[in-house]
């Protein structure tokens, strides 16, 4: 959430950068009209406190206090019903109000973009910063990851279906280990790159949701037991970011870094029709997340580094991909700045997200309320968060099962991978 003080200081600041998300900027101004309302409220009830506080002193004051009173309680009565209904307007108008206007425009507004964003209104608008290996040529028509799997006998589409509907995959035999070596694989460069492993819960409360912005702005997309007030995670970004909710930390704290290894739920609600076939889109996927929580000062460096922490793993498999700076019309409502990577996809002959490093500024650490002091005694600064997968297992199940396949229909298994799968081949 935006600090409604930078607001009033620079509102053509969020102007601008919502006009560069193609987002109307006019709820700038509502907004500002809201807080204006809310702050004249707080001034007119400071006013009349004033005012009757010199009306009881003048009756205090009085030879004789007794026709004083007499004359001024009628005034003070009215000023006290004045207070309340002022003071009642003032709450209800409050930024930290949950159910006031200037909260519910607060909470629509997206994070501030950083000046090295590139322009842009879409995917097509983003930049590709560098890429990494060679896409292989095949002599032989290479096939969809779905067909290999099925005809190895490692991936089961049907069988889930029968279990769970569309858009669920089982995965079995050397399919089901080899993505456990590839979980296995991430957590243990994770490990040896300082970050400390995380088992959360699944389940989250919607307080979780909505201190890491998932709430309500992709409400249509969780999974929610509305009974037992949860929400099946959709990234575990969300419990790792969240986890020093409401906390002061000390500067000596920082960075910490955190990696966890789950499974996350999506509806998928807005991607209806798209990647029907295969594990590109499934309503329930593994993934390997990465968070930091660091200083201001070194968020946009820590980005780099997050984001090459992820991208040694696609080199260090030897899968073709490349880094993408997301334009201003693409990049997450959370985000200030975010790269995407993306892997090389033979089956589509084009290169699909994998992961994607996004840092979130203090959006996420100014609901979540993570703070940090710089020295003991000091004011408490809000942290930045950071974010990305490292990496997402089912995306990369498809790139090793599409780019290392063989004319005789085997897959060769990555060599770095060898030791967590126990195999150097997949021949069903």
């Amino acid at each position: 959430m935006l600090d409604i003080a930078l607001i009033r200081r620079d509102p053509e600041r969020v102007r601008r950068a919502l006009a560069r998300r193609g987002l109307d900027p006019s709820v700038v101004g509502e907004l500002l009209r809201c807080d204006e309302e809310y702050r004249s409220a707080l001034t007119a009830v400071e006013r009349a406190k004033a005012e009757k506080n010199r009306l009881s002193a003048a009756i205090g004051q009085a030879n004789d206090k007794a026709v004083a009173a007499r004359e001024l309680r009628p005034q003070i009565e009215a000023l006290s019903q004045q207070i309340a209904t002022l003071e009642e307007r003032a709450r209800m108008l409050s930024p930290s109000e949950e159910a006031s206007p200037t909260r519910t425009m607060l909470e629509q507004l997206p994070n501030l973009l950083d000046d090295s964003v590139p322009d842009g209104a879409d995917e097509a608008d983003n930049v590709e910063i560098r890429r990494g290996g060679t896409p292989a040529e095949f002599d032989f028509a290479p096939k969809p990851h779905w067909e290999i799997g099925e005809r190895l006998g490692i991936l089961d589409f049907v069988r889930a279906g029968k279990l769970s509907g569309s858009r669920f995959a089982v995965l079995a035999g050397a399919g089901a280990r080899l993505a456990r070596a590839l979980a296995a694989y991430f957590l243990d460069r994770a490990h040896g790159r300082g970050y400390v492993e995380i088992a959360p819960p699944l389940l989250v409360s919607k307080a979780t949701m909505w201190s890491t912005g998932q709430l309500s702005k992709f409400a249509d997309d969780m999974f929610e037991d509305r009974d037992a007030g949860l929400f099946l995670i959709p990234t575990a970004e969300v419990p790792l970011t969240a986890l020093r909710s409401g906390e002061i930390l000390e500067s000596q704290d920082l960075p910490l870094k955190y990696v966890a290894y789950t499974p996350c739920f999506r509806k998928e609600a807005g991607a209806a029709g798209k990647d029907t076939r295969g594990l590109m889109r499934q309503h329930q996927f593994e993934k390997v997340e990465l968070v930091w929580l660091t200083t201001p000062e070194t968020s946009f460096e820590t980005l780099e580094t997050l984001t090459h922490d992820a991208e040694s793993l696609l080199a260090e498999l030897e899968l073709p991909y490349r880094v993408v700076a997301l334009c201003a019309g693409d990049t997450g409502f959370n985000a200030a700045k975010t790269y995407d990577l993306e892997v090389w996809i033979p089956s589509s002959g084009s290169f699909r997200e994998i992961s994607s490093c996004s840092n979130c500024t203090d959006f996420q650490a100014r609901r979540a309320s993570i703070r940090f002091r710089r020295e003991p005694g000091a004011k408490p600064e809000f942290v930045h968060t950071l974010n990305g997968s490292g990496l997402a297992i089912g995306r990369t199940l498809i790139a090793i099962l599409e780019n290392y396949q063989n004319r005789d229909g085997s897959i060769t298994v990555p060599e770095v991978l060898r030791p967590f799968a126990g195999a150097s081949h997949i021949t069903g």
